[in-house]
């Protein structure tokens, strides 16, 4: 999918909405332990019951991880599940992987041939080499990392040069010469909203992807106040609150309600925002 065909989507459904699918067996409700596969059938339980309000998915590689090779394979059949049943949706692994060309380009394999999603988050920590093979898929997207939404992000994020210039403002616009707005977005966290039309000084027409919202505090009008451009512009996640607003066993309906609320809030700020 390209940013075109992602704004289409946006524009659709009136809504920037991504859920996370950030699933911890230790969270869902205890009925669902009795299956074979109890994150797959959850997974999918949220996906039917949000689909018409988001516009991506981005399931969380290391959830599925922590459970060794079954893990993986919840991981490719949810990847599955949502590119057979709604393949309008933008499908992104967040596993945020970072190493030297060569392992950086297994990397890139995986995700863009085997899987077939659309996008991953990348660290640009180790630079240029470690990141432009991810970019050799001239339809699929990297997310670096430019500012995240942690408390940790003041350790070295905001840190500035001898010239003023900040971290993230460096990966900004150094990143920007490896590839274009159609294939490179930005990680950018809600909670730091006070700094997005920093942000947008440097990128103007980029995707941020904005992790944050909801169980972390982020403000979605401040978001889209500072970081909406003309084609929208945002991907705003939300994980927790919509994945474990209910523990029973009307969780999905629960989920559905969190994301139509957010859905219903993204098409006030589109109104608002985007034309403005």
């Amino acid at each position: 999918m390209n940013k075109q065909q992602l704004f289409q989507q946006i524009q659709k459904k009136q809504s920037f909405l991504c859920v996370g699918l950030d699933t911890d067996l230790k969270k869902i409700p205890e009925y669902l332990l009795d299956n074979d596969d109890p994150i797959y059938v959850f997974n999918k339980a949220i996906i039917d019951a949000t689909a018409p309000y988001c516009v991506a998915y981005k399931p969380n590689v290391a959830f599925y991880e922590a459970m060794g090779q079954k893990g993986w394979l919840t991981f490719e059949k949810t990847v599955a599940y949502i590119k057979q049943r709604y393949p309008d949706q933008f499908i992104i692994a967040d596993a945020k992987r970072s190493d030297i060309g060569n392992t950086a380009e297994m990397y890139a394999r995986f995700y863009f041939e085997a899987m077939k999603v659309d996008a991953v988050t990348v660290s640009p920590y180790m630079g240029e080499d470690s990141v432009k093979p991810f970019l050799f898929y001239p339809q699929n997207h990297v997310i670096l990392l430019a500012l995240t939404s942690n408390k940790g992000a003041h350790d070295f994020q905001l840190t500035e040069d001898r010239n003023g210039e900040r971290l993230f403002e460096k990966v900004l616009r150094i990143s920007q010469k490896w590839a274009s707005e159609e294939q490179m977005m930005y990680v950018v966290g809600a909670t730091q909203a006070h700094l997005f039309e920093e942000v947008r000084k440097i990128v103007p027409h980029h995707f941020l992807l904005v992790p944050g919202i909801g169980a972390q505090g982020g403000s979605l009008d401040e978001v889209c106040k500072y970081g909406m451009n003309n084609m929208c512009g945002l991907l705003v996640n939300s994980s927790r609150a919509i994945l474990y607003a209910d523990s029973s066993a009307d969780f999905a309906n629960a989920a559905r309600e969190e994301a139509k609320k957010l859905q219903q809030q993204m098409s006030t700020m589109l109104t608002k925002y985007l034309d403005k």
